[in-house]
């Protein structure tokens, strides 16, 4: 399934069943991650795809589209740091990217072309990250 093909549709739609509305004392978070889900996918900015992926929300519909991004700019900052939703994007678990073979091997493609400097300006411990996401999904992190 192309999950690229539902830009019009909410995960709310896509990813039964609905989520209630959260409760009176949520934290943010959880207050942000209900609001994406009835933001329509093609309206997703680089930062809540990257709030998405960490909460392991939807993952089938989320990783594709922020895939498709780091294709063009792997290195991008979403919203913390140059190369956020990257790593973000790498840590999601391997039970994730084993429904999605096409993406992963397109980013752990882009991956292998990373220079060693970019990869050096992350934060500690993310060469090792991408390293195991190159070496297979479900590689150990």
């Amino acid at each position: 399934m192309d999950h690229l093909l539902h830009l019009d549709r909410t995960l709310d739609e896509l990813d039964p069943p609905r989520w209630t509305a959260p409760a009176a004392d949520a934290t943010h978070l959880v207050r942000e991650v209900h609001r994406l889900r009835r933001v329509p996918l093609g309206e997703l900015r680089p930062a809540d795809l990257r709030t998405l992926i960490s909460q392991r929300v939807a993952l089938p519909y989320v990783l594709p589209l922020a895939v498709s991004l780091l294709l063009g700019e792997p290195l991008l900052d979403a919203y913390f740091y140059e190369g956020d939703l990257l790593l973000a994007t790498v840590e999601a678990p391997a039970s994730a990217w084993a429904v999605l073979p096409d993406p992963a091997a397109r980013l752990s493609a882009v991956i292998a072309t990373l220079p060693e400097q970019a990869i050096a300006g992350l934060p500690r411990g993310a060469a090792r990250q991408l390293t195991a996401f190159v070496e297979g999904p479900g590689s150990p992190r």
